[in-house]
């Protein structure tokens, strides 16, 4: 009785502890990358404080405060680059800055197709679902997509729709799928529930999942073609 005891409150710690790792590592992950963009200016403005005030220099270089500065600094940075983007001399420069980024071949295409691909996911297309379910990896099994956008095929002339599959419980990395516009199940999930969906491994979802379109079975649809 005392060993099933233990092996039960051990499997409740570790099922309480799961749940607290994964958000702690998600934000590590964000906030790490955020600080990491501030951290040459504060390292920067430290070098440049330490021959006039080095105690005060000696001060702030600590690991931690170093951390917070750089993600202070990134905020506020970022907070800043989005108030001056909502002005009209803010997207004037921003125009006149992707048309000198348009004039670098690499560049452009790195820069043009995230920044297509931001604007995408901001908005939904028109009369289709962003949030679909996809078979992949094979027919049978489904996962959760994204719409970026719909493609007619040459010579079918059917609509084809590019999917991107995050994964989990990373959602930056991913695949890119084109599939027949037919053969998605749409859903009416939000942005927000999709990629709570992703992180969560599923653990938070809705009770239940929309019903597949319906289609011919995949050996008479041959059959007839």
């Amino acid at each position: 009785m005392r060993s099933l005891r233990v092996k039960r409150y051990l499997l409740t710690g570790l099922l309480t502890f799961i749940p607290l790792w994964v958000t702690w590592a998600v934000f590590k992950l964000v906030l790490g990358m955020l600080a990491g963009i501030g951290a040459p200016l504060v390292n920067a403005l430290l070098a440049a404080l330490a021959p006039v005030a080095p105690r005060a220099a000696a001060v702030f270089n600590t690991e931690w405060l170093t951390f917070v500065l750089a993600l202070l600094i990134t905020l506020g940075a970022l907070y800043l680059l989005g108030w001056i983007a909502n002005r009209v001399i803010g997207q004037r420069f921003i125009t006149t800055f992707d048309g000198l980024l348009a004039r670098i071949p690499v560049v452009q295409t790195i820069y043009g197709g995230t920044k297509k691909l931001m604007a995408v996911l901001q908005n939904k297309p028109s009369g289709v679902q962003r949030v679909v379910l996809v078979e992949f990896p094979r027919r049978g099994m489904k996962t959760v997509g994204f719409v970026t956008r719909v493609m007619n095929e040459d010579g079918s002339g059917r609509e084809m729709a590019s999917v991107f599959i995050p994964t989990t419980p990373n959602p930056t990395g991913g695949y890119l799928v084109v599939v027949p516009l037919n053969e998605l199940t749409p859903t009416e999930w939000t942005m927000d529930q999709a990629m709570a969906f992703i992180i969560s491994g599923g653990a938070v979802a809705p009770e239940t999942l929309p019903a597949s379109p319906v289609s011919l079975p995949h050996d008479e649809t041959e059959d007839r073609a």
